[in-house]
């Protein structure tokens, strides 16, 4: 039986930070992702596209054409913004403003939620409050690599 692909959901963050550099942990998921390989299924919600956007426009205009370009080789599932319900019932675990990123990874199923927020996420990640694992992008490359290389080594 086929093992189920891995959901990951890319936090804000690591989406901006993948694409403005080319070396580091956010840029080497974000290449994986672009193989489009079956074990690993990208995720992120439109409240973290509309942060991107909104971050780019303020603070980096002259990016939003390599974004607009880059974004869709990512073939990104993108999790539609979560109900006032949702975002309720996790009120409290983070800031504010991370609340709504917590609602889409949960509904959007993830497996991990990779953010590079140490400061909002990083008590989190010991509580096992969630049916996903919080990791940054380098723990999350820990824990993929040696499935992605697996993965590539009975395909060639």
């Amino acid at each position: 039986m086929a093992k189920r692909a891995v959901r990951v959901f890319l936090d804000s963050n690591v989406i901006l930070s993948g694409l403005l550099s080319d070396r580091g942990a956010p840029r080497v998921i974000l290449d994986i992702l672009c193989l489009k390989l079956p074990l690993l299924i990208g995720i992120t919600g439109r409240y973290n596209i509309i942060e991107i956007e909104r971050n780019l426009a303020n603070k980096l205009p002259t990016a939003i054409p390599v974004y607009k370009k880059y974004l869709p080789k990512l073939n990104l599932e993108i999790i539609q913004l979560p109900s006032q319900e949702e975002i309720k019932s996790l009120a409290g675990h983070t800031s504010d403003k991370d609340v709504p990123v917590l609602a889409s990874a949960h509904k959007g199923k993830a497996d991990f939620l990779v953010t590079g927020d140490k400061k909002d996420f990083s008590v989190l990640k010991t509580k096992g409050l969630y049916t996903f694992s919080i990791a940054t992008p380098a723990e999350f490359l820990y824990t993929i690599i040696p499935e992605v290389v697996k993965h590539l080594s009975s395909v060639s």
